[in-house]
């Protein structure tokens, strides 16, 4: 516990709890929150102690201003988180966005809301890119997930992080609007019984439906994969 506080302070006692759990130690969430009460341990997530607290200094600059436009592929990433409930308890996804074409490059589901989820979610569309050392920046959504592994794992040649104001929802809109086309073709389409039977819904609507065959109007009504396709031509990067 005393490691993953460390690593991200800003954890309260269920988050350190379940890191406990997946090191191999046995830990109880009384046990964990003993534990942080001792240390003075206390979660920036926690909303009555946040009470009439100013924020604390974001970890990026606001590079991005609301400008969520992109010339080429790579050059402007978004990235949000979202949580919905299932019969076994929440599932959270964190997705990684490109604004060029609007396609989900990275993205990372599980049980809690983890830093590796955020690092996984970005290590794997850099691994789908491929090429990301056309100025890549990464938006952040919410200064309250940006643990000190996201920061780390922003810290690679070519990448810069950026973040919005706090309770600024329109710094994040374009994600914000993904998420708002999943909640109305998926998460709300039923009651979910299981978190594995809502994450296969969430990959196979993502992957078949959103990609290939949602048309866009800022994209001149084509899907994603249609827009980078056609404007990623050798013929129209010469143009």
């Amino acid at each position: 516990m005393f490691d993953a506080h460390r690593e991200d302070p800003e954890f309260g006692y269920r988050f350190l709890a379940d890191e406990a759990r997946d090191a191999g130690a046995g830990m109880a969430e009384r046990t964990a929150w003993r534990v942080c009460r001792d240390n003075q341990w206390w979660s920036v997530f926690d909303k009555k102690r946040g009470r009439g607290k100013k924020a604390g200094l974001p970890a990026h600059d606001d590079l991005v201003c609301r400008n969520f436009a992109a010339g080429r592929p790579n050059r402007l990433w978004l990235t949000d988180i979202t949580e919905h409930g299932t019969g076994e308890g929440e599932l959270y996804l964190f997705e990684v966005e490109d604004a060029f074409s609007k396609r989900i490059v990275g993205y990372s589901i599980g049980s809690g809301m983890k830093s590796r989820l955020v690092v996984t979610a970005l290590d794997n569309a850099v691994a789908r890119r491929g090429d990301v050392a056309a100025a890549c920046c990464t938006a952040i959504a919410d200064r309250n997930f940006c643990s000190r592994k996201f920061v780390r794992s922003l810290a690679r040649p070519h990448m810069a992080g950026s973040i919005g104001r706090v309770g600024a929802a329109g710094d994040n809109a374009a994600m914000e609007s993904f998420f708002s086309l999943l909640q109305k073709n998926v998460l709300d389409c039923q009651s979910w019984a299981t978190r594995e039977e809502l994450r296969i819904a969430i990959v196979t609507w993502g992957e078949r439906t959103y990609h290939r065959r949602r048309r866009q109007a800022a994209l001149g009504r084509l899907t994603p994969i249609e827009y980078e396709t056609v404007m990623t031509t050798p013929a129209l990067q010469a143009a």
